[in-house]
C-alpha cells in the first residue's frame, strides 16, 4: 500500500471511530478531568469543571484547547460526591454534593461559593445549604423506591431545583423535581413535580440540567438523550412542552450548561476508551 493512500485510510478510520452523533467536538479534556461531573460557563471559550466521588475538592477552569488555566480548592470542604455545577445571576457558584448512588446518605449539601472568576488566591470559601428529602423514610429504601440519588440541578429565582436520578427497580422513568432556598441553612427539600421521561434504564436517567439565561428553556441530559422544556411554570414543569432529542451518542454524558440562550456545552466522562470530551450543541 503506498503511503498517501495509507494515510487517507487511517484518517477515515479515525473519523469513523470518533462518532459524536449530533454533538460538535470542541476538544479533548485534560486527563485530570477524566471523571468530570459538572460544568458551568462564565466567560466565552472557557468553562469550570468539578469531578465526582473519590476526586479532589477543587474546581477547575479550562480553555477550549484542553488546558487547565486555573484551579481553586474549596476551602475546608470535602468532595463526598460532587455531581453538578450551577450559577445565579449574581455570579455565585453552586456545587451539588448530592450524589447518592446507594440512597443512604444523610449529609446532602449544596455549596454556595462566590464568583470564581474574580476570586484571588488558590482557595475559595463556601457556605453550606444542607437538605434532606422528607419523603424518604429508610436509608436505603427498598429497590422499588430508590428515588433519592441526584446528579442535576440549576438555580432560578432564589431557589435551587434538583432533578433526581431514578434508580428504582423496576424503573419508572420519572425524575423527581425538588427545590431548596439558595441561602445557607438546613432544609427539607420541597417536592415540586415528577416528570416522566422515558423507560429505558440505560439512557433515561437524568445526569445534568440547566436553565437558559433568559429563563425560557430548561434542558435535562442523560446518557444519550436531551430533553428541552419550554412554556413551563416552575411549579408544574411536567405540564410544559417537552421535546426529546436523541443525541446519537451513548457515552457517559455527565454535564450540560447553557453558554447563551441557544447554545449548550456538554461533557462526558472518560470510560472504556471513549469520552473525556467537551462538546457543543445548538438548539433549533
Amino acid at each position: 500500500m503506498n503511503r498517501p493512500y495509507s494515510i487517507l485510510v487511517l484518517v477515515f478510520l479515525l473519523q469513523s471511530c470518533a462518532n459524536h452523533g449530533q454533538l460538535k467536538l470542541i476538544e479533548k479534556l485534560p486527563q485530570k478531568l477524566k471523571e468530570n461531573s459538572g460544568i458551568v460557563s462564565y466567560v466565552d471559550s472557557t468553562a469550570w469543571f468539578i469531578e465526582d466521588n473519590g476526586n479532589s475538592d477543587d474546581i477547575y477552569k479550562t480553555d477550549f484547547k484542553g488546558n487547565i488555566i486555573h484551579q481553586l480548592d474549596v476551602k475546608k470542604e470535602k468532595n463526598n460526591d460532587w455531581e453538578d455545577l450551577s450559577k445565579d445571576k449574581d455570579g455565585n457558584l453552586y456545587i451539588g454534593d448530592f450524589g447518592n448512588n446507594q440512597n443512604d446518605r444523610k449529609n446532602l449539601v449544596i455549596y454556595k461559593a462566590p464568583n470564581p472568576e474574580i476570586e484571588k488566591g488558590k482557595k475559595i470559601p463556601a457556605k453550606k445549604i444542607r437538605f434532606s428529602y422528607p419523603e424518604q423514610q429508610e436509608f436505603p429504601p427498598r429497590r422499588g423506591e430508590l428515588f433519592y440519588d441526584a446528579e442535576a440541578f440549576f438555580h432560578s429565582n432564589g431557589y435551587l431545583y434538583i432533578f433526581t436520578k431514578n434508580r428504582a427497580n423496576p424503573f419508572t422513568g420519572e425524575t423527581f423535581v425538588y427545590r431548596v432556598p439558595d441561602k445557607k441553612g438546613t432544609y427539607e427539600a420541597e417536592l415540586v413535580d415528577k416528570i416522566p421521561l422515558c423507560t429505558d434504564w440505560n439512557i433515561c436517567q437524568v445526569t445534568s440540567a440547566d436553565i437558559s439565561p433568559d429563563g425560557k428553556k430548561i434542558v435535562l441530559l442523560s446518557y444519550g438523550k436531551l430533553w428541552i422544556i419550554t412554556n413551563f411554570s416552575m411549579d408544574e414543569l411536567a405540564k410544559g412542552d417537552i421535546k426529546e432529542i436523541d443525541l446519537g451518542i451513548r457515552t457517559q454524558l455527565e454535564s450540560v450548561c447553557f453558554s447563551d440562550n441557544q447554545n449548550l456545552l456538554l461533557s462526558d466522562e472518560q470510560r472504556n476508551g471513549t469520552g473525556g470530551n467537551l462538546y457543543s450543541y445548538t438548539l433549533n
